[in-house]
Parts: structure tokens; C-alpha cells; sequence
């Protein structure tokens, strides 16, 4: 498989932040330094797949999937500890993950904002509670098929999607501010 270079899109939205985003931030919030403006560190994509406990496939199909989404290998989730209510063993893989850095994070924001938000259903923008108080900001989407990479007739079952934005912000507002700035779609 192999994936498009992320230096276009990565220089667009990386040209964009050095260009327009950072001066309007520094300008908002009076920063005294340009390494206090703060700025996208890391993206990671989860999904949690509970179900593996007794199909091992659902594993496969969602390492699949996260890999055509991302264009990046994901890791394999082991369960800590062993859940006797929920059937659960020590050592037994129940999600899978993987980080995005530098180019492939650009590409991934991009495809997501430009194509893959706006192919939800009835969207009406992104919730802006999914802040944890420490700047980043995490969304979950229902389904994978809002990326154009996962095609409707290949997939076993609608998987949900955990995305967790990870920024170098002190606080939320300063996070809320600079994704705003990067495009997202908050609702009001």
C-alpha cells in the first residue's frame, strides 16, 4: 500500500500556521515568546474493540481499516488486567492505536476537516466539551466510513473512532483558540 506524501498538504497547513495562525495568536494572547504559541504535537487514532474476546477477525479488519485511514502500521492494545464480568484475561488484545507526528499528522488533519467531517450525516459541527483541561482535545466519530480510503462493501462492521488532539496549549481556551483557527468546526 503506499500512502501520498504528506509534503504538499504538509507545507499548506504547516504554512498556513507559521503565516497566519501564530501571528493571531500571539496578538490574542499577548504571548512574550513564540515558543509559548501553542501548536499541534501529536494525533492519535484508538479504537476499542471489546468484541475480539470472542472474534478474533474484528482485530484484523480494525488494524486494517486504522491503517488505511492513518498510512501508518497501528499497535496492538493489550488488556492490564484480567475483568471477570467482562470475560476479559490478562494479555488479551482489545483496541488498537497509533500515533500521527509531523507530516502524516498534517495529512491527517487536512483529510479529516476537508473531507471526512463533512461526510458525516446530519453534522452540525464538532462538540466543543471533548476538552480535558490540559489543552488537548479529544472526538470520537461513529463510523469509519467518513474516510474516502475505507470502501462500504470491504467493511465487516461500523467501528467507532477515538481521536485525541494533542497540543503544547497551557489550557483549554488557548487549545479551543488555535483549533479554531486550524478549521474546526465547533458547534455553537
Amino acid at each position: 500500500m503506499s500512502v501520498a506524501s504528506p509534503s504538499r498538504v504538509e507545507l499548506r497547513l504547516k504554512q498556513r500556521y507559521q503565516d497566519q495562525i501564530a501571528p493571531r495568536l500571539i496578538q490574542r494572547f499577548a504571548y512574550s515568546n513564540v515558543h509559548q504559541v501553542p501548536r499541534l504535537i501529536k494525533v492519535v487514532l484508538n479504537i476499542g474493540i471489546g468484541e475480539a474476546i470472542q472474534n478474533p477477525k474484528a482485530l484484523d479488519a480494525a488494524v486494517s481499516d486504522l491503517q488505511k485511514i492513518s498510512g501508518q502500521k497501528p499497535v496492538v492494545q493489550r488488556s492490564r488486567k484480567a475483568i471477570a464480568n467482562f470475560k476479559l484475561r490478562a494479555g488479551l488484545p482489545i483496541g488498537v492505536k497509533v500515533t500521527l507526528r509531523a507530516g502524516r499528522m498534517y495529512q491527517f488533519v487536512d483529510k479529516l476537516l476537508s473531507v471526512g467531517l463533512p461526510r458525516i450525516r446530519d453534522f452540525r459541527g464538532i462538540s466543543p466539551s471533548g476538552f480535558d483541561g490540559k489543552g488537548n482535545y479529544t472526538l470520537g466519530l461513529r463510523e469509519q466510513l467518513i474516510f474516502p480510503e475505507i470502501e462500504y462493501d470491504k467493511i465487516d462492521k461500523l467501528r467507532g473512532l477515538e481521536v485525541t488532539f494533542v497540543t503544547s496549549a497551557r489550557n483549554d481556551d488557548e487549545s479551543r483558540a488555535l483549533l479554531t483557527e486550524l478549521g474546526f468546526p465547533f458547534r455553537k
